[in-house]
């Protein structure tokens, strides 16, 4: 029985992994194409929409949930990610 736990735990813990190396090819392609604005997501996202920054590339960073409510609200679309620390574990 313990050989069949051991072969659950690897496939569990190779599935995880699988997960995480995803996020993180996400996340290198969001850090190579969108620009960060951290705490300033909703300001930023508004600008965008309402065109004073019309050009600008797309973005990404941090919003509350009451932020995403409300940009929603507002006609403006928005997707939230997992997103992995860089830091091994």
């Amino acid at each position: 029985m313990s050989r069949n736990k051991n072969q659950k735990n690897n496939s569990e813990f190779e599935k995880y992994q699988n997960i995480k190396k995803t996020i993180k090819d996400y996340q290198k392609f969001i850090k190579d194409n969108f620009k960060y604005v951290g705490e300033n997501f909703a300001y930023e996202a508004r600008s965008i929409h309402y065109k004073e920054k019309k050009n600008s590339k797309g973005i990404y960073g941090n919003a509350s949930k009451k932020d995403l409510i409300e940009l929603k609200e507002e006609g403006i679309e928005t997707q939230m990610i997992p997103w992995v620390e860089d830091k091994e574990n």
